[in-house]
């Protein structure tokens, strides 16, 4: 309904009201509220209420129609903003993160795979990513920190993408930059580029320093389609704080430090011992003795499996470091339009 000075208020009837007040109070997050009772003189569902026409023989008529969907799809979200409030309300004094990257992706895969007709999905993907990142900001203060010199703007545009083009981003010359930005709270979170095995110089053992300050991998960039990012084929990686969870489709992250070089086939033959599918592996190349490797699926800090890799390697491996995880983005196809 809307108030006499034209403000949307959200205002279920009692019954209701006390049942969303019991949801959040029993820790559900933002997307996994469901309102399952709606007020009957409130906005009624997107369904279609007449037959369309099978030929647009009444441009006005049909017109008409859109501005009615558009009307209520902008109720929906008013709507939905306002629960997101209230969950934020719930979250206040906690240490619950408004950024949930695990529940992001699990909505996103649910939206795809219930998706059918003509719109597209790449674009349907993106209008949920500006959706999400909006969400976020309702709930704190958000802003990224991305690895964007002058002369490479990939991540930069695939931060873009992921995070709202109206969420505040900043450029920094080089991924360690981006890690201060982070550890020391300029930013919420950093983007910065994937792995790669052939890297003189790699960043990411700077993520191996024993701070607790110390970013963790949250996600993987892009999630959907490139579209027109200007990423040349490449993959980011974000990097933020709080605790890596699962999304139901993901991959871990580990480095290792090793007294002296140890070979790929032996931590690759030990870790397959364990049933760990290793799905990537690099060194740090620059004279350090560290790995990092990815691992199929989620494996949490506290695995057994990890234990018996720690015993297997016995005294040649100094520490080993869960670096975070993501979940794992949307296959190519996942772009094309559904029938």
């Amino acid at each position: 309904m809307r108030l006499g000075n034209g403000r949307p208020q959200l205002l279920p009837p009692a019954p209701d009201r006390g049942r969303v007040s019991s949801d959040l109070g029993s820790g559900m997050s933002t997307f996994s509220l469901i309102l399952s009772r709606r007020n009957p003189t409130s906005t009624p569902p997107l369904v279609a209420t007449k037959p369309m026409s099978s030929t647009p023989s009444d441009l006005k008529g049909l017109r008409q129609r859109l501005d009615e969907i558009d009307d209520r799809l902008q109720d929906l979200l008013i709507e939905r903003a306002e629960v997101v409030s209230l969950v934020a309300a719930t979250k206040r004094g906690s240490d619950r993160p408004a950024h949930q990257p695990a529940r992001e992706a699990q909505i996103i895969r649910r939206l795809v795979g219930r998706h059918h007709g003509i719109f597209p999905v790449a674009t349907l993907v993106r209008m949920w990513r500006e959706m999400l990142a909006a969400t976020v900001r309702l709930q704190s203060p958000f802003s990224v920190a991305v690895f964007a010199p002058c002369e490479r703007q990939e991540c930069w545009d695939l931060a873009r993408d992921h995070y709202g083009s109206n969420t505040p981003m900043r450029a920094y010359n080089t991924p360690l930059d981006v890690i201060k930005a982070v550890s020391e709270g300029d930013a919420s979170v950093g983007v910065v580029p994937m792995f790669r095995t052939d890297e003189a110089d790699p960043w990411w053992p700077q993520l191996l320093l024993p701070n607790t300050n110390t970013p963790r991998v949250i996600a993987r960039l892009p999630f959907g389609s490139r579209g027109n990012a200007r990423a040349d084929g490449i993959d980011a990686l974000a990097i933020g704080h709080g605790e890596y969870q699962e999304s139901g489709l993901d991959r871990t992250l580990l480095g290792g430090e090793y007294v002296a070089d140890i070979g790929r086939a032996q931590i690759l033959k030990i870790l397959s011992a364990l049933g760990l599918v290793c799905t990537f592996l690099a060194s740090s190349g620059n004279g350090r003795a560290a790995t990092v490797f990815e691992i199929d699926g989620f494996v949490p800090a506290g695995d057994p499996r990890l234990d018996r890799f720690r015993a297997e390697m016995g005294g040649t491996l100094r520490s080993l470091v869960p670096l975070g995880g993501y979940a794992v983005p949307l296959p190519a196809m996942a772009s094309a339009a559904r029938g």
